[in-house]
């Protein structure tokens, strides 16, 4: 029923606009990051940034950050980055920090604990909003071209991070509910969010929704606003197999998420090799080039380092995956205003967005103060009583 008038507002949206909401964000790093580390977070989103634009500059197509190296002429691929940080750096982790008995003994009553689906009450209550935020914020998100399902979920974790507070806050990443829901829930909406622009527009919503266009095209089907009209058995189609789908993964995933779950009853001399296995043979499966996997084992140790020094990984993911789509609205927003940066603040939606992004970055740098002003000030009154 959204899907003319979310169409319609899509269109409306400018490289100016794109390039602002990128910057938003950007900014959203600082939820991330604990209490007094959010120049950690940000210096890891400026990492991020840097990354991205190793590779063949679309412009001009020159060559950049390559070190004469022929194999970056492509660029860092986004799964060797994320297998690097996340996956390989946490079997390293865990190999250099050896298993204890009171570890071991805790992992046995974990998995004793594992086959239940059910959750509480009070967990309902705390899911339900979350939810329901997530939806809207992960379906809007899907809608923009290019936006897609990725950074919509990290999005949906830093907002819902923020609104939980400091006390509930410090929890996500062990196991809150919040931290779960939000993001699961804005990857949903932002996967079905992105068909909207693809069957009303003809415009791929994401890098899934692109390689169905061109199946469409190929059987000689044109998205657009024609779709209605001209075939509307493949446009419903589309909306019922999102059902269907829906349905036998509801049917699959609760009887076998208990079973998939024991795997963390493995003892980890049996998984960790298996992770790192999979993890090299996988990055190497997608381009069958070595320099990928040496590649790999250099941004793992990086990580592993950095990791140790408690600087967040999450940053960094972020900034390397709106890093291209900000550099290339922003020159297309340049060459429009005939390089004139005065498009910042000509355009009110533009501004609106910079106005958002300023104070997303600026609130979690200045709460330390507030704070420290309120406890002077409730220490001056209890002193004049």
């Amino acid at each position: 029923m959204a899907a003319p008038f979310l169409a319609s507002v899509s269109l409306s949206f400018q490289s100016t606009d794109y390039f602002a909401l990128m910057v938003l964000g950007l900014t959203a790093v600082a939820a991330f990051a604990s209490r007094g580390d959010v120049l950690k977070a940000l210096l890891m989103t400026v990492v991020g940034l840097m990354l991205s634009t190793v590779g063949t500059d679309q412009t001009q197509g020159v060559p950049r950050f390559t070190l004469g190296i022929l194999d970056l002429t492509d660029g860092i691929s986004f799964l060797l980055l994320v297998m690097a940080t996340f996956a390989l750096s946490e079997a390293l982790i865990a190999i250099l920090k050896p298993d204890n008995d009171s570890k071991r003994q805790e992992e046995k009553e974990a998995s004793s604990h594992l086959g239940s689906m059910a959750i509480s009450k009070e967990e309902v209550k705390e899911m339900v909003p979350v939810i329901g935020r997530s939806s809207v914020l992960g379906f809007l998100i899907g809608v923009l071209p290019g936006a897609g399902a990725t950074i919509a979920s990290f999005l949906a974790y830093g907002t819902e991070q923020r609104i939980a507070g400091a006390e509930k806050g410090k929890l996500f990443g062990k196991g809150s509910v919040r931290g779960l829901a939000a993001p699961e829930t804005a990857n949903n909406a932002a996967a079905t969010g992105s068909f909207v622009p693809l069957l009303t527009l003809g415009i791929p919503g994401s890098g899934t929704t692109a390689i169905m266009l061109g199946a469409l095209v190929g059987y000689g089907i044109q998205p657009g606003p024609r779709l209605y009209v001209d075939n509307p058995e493949v446009f419903w189609s589309v909306i019922v197999s999102m059902w269907i789908g829906n349905i036998i993964l509801l049917v699959l995933n609760l009887p076998l998420i208990p079973y998939i779950a024991r795997i963390l009853a493995v003892p980890s001399r049996f998984l960790l090799p298996f992770i790192l296995f999979f993890s090299l043979i996988g990055v190497y499966f997608v381009s069958f080039n070595t320099f990928d996997i040496q590649l790999m084992v250099l941004f793992g140790a990086i990580a592993l380092l950095l990791r140790f020094l408690d600087f967040p990984m999450a940053p960094m993911i972020l900034g390397f995956i709106l890093g291209g789509m900000m550099e290339e609205n922003l020159r297309r927003a340049l060459l429009i205003n005939d390089d004139s940066w005065a498009f910042l603040w000509e355009r009110p939606l533009t501004l609106t967005i910079l106005l958002i992004a300023g104070a997303c970055l600026l609130v979690p740098m200045l709460s330390p103060l507030f704070g420290k002003m309120r406890k002077s000030l409730s220490g001056q009154s209890s002193t004049e009583d």
